[in-house]
């Protein structure tokens, strides 16, 4: 596999994210189930290019805690 840009994709799949106006998106962490051309399936992780290991990790636990609704999306404790 090789890096490339996602945007695009993202927009033809669909995603959409919960914000309000005037939100400003500063790191992205993006989850992807890939379907190979062999039938086989995979996990590819997109990132912004500011994102470090320590954010990407914040983002994900922050991300499987909000999945399963033990933390809101705002909150006392931003």
């Amino acid at each position: 596999m090789t890096d490339q840009p996602i945007g695009q994709l993202i927009d033809t799949i669909g995603v959409t994210a919960d914000l309000d106006q005037g939100d400003l998106v500063t790191d992205a962490l993006v989850i992807l189930k890939v379907l190979q051309p062999d039938g086989s399936i995979a996990l590819s992780i997109g990132t912004t290019d500011t994102r470090d290991w320590i954010t990407q990790t914040g983002l994900l636990h922050a991300a499987l805690e909000a999945a399963e609704g033990r933390h809101s999306r705002t909150g006392d404790d931003e």
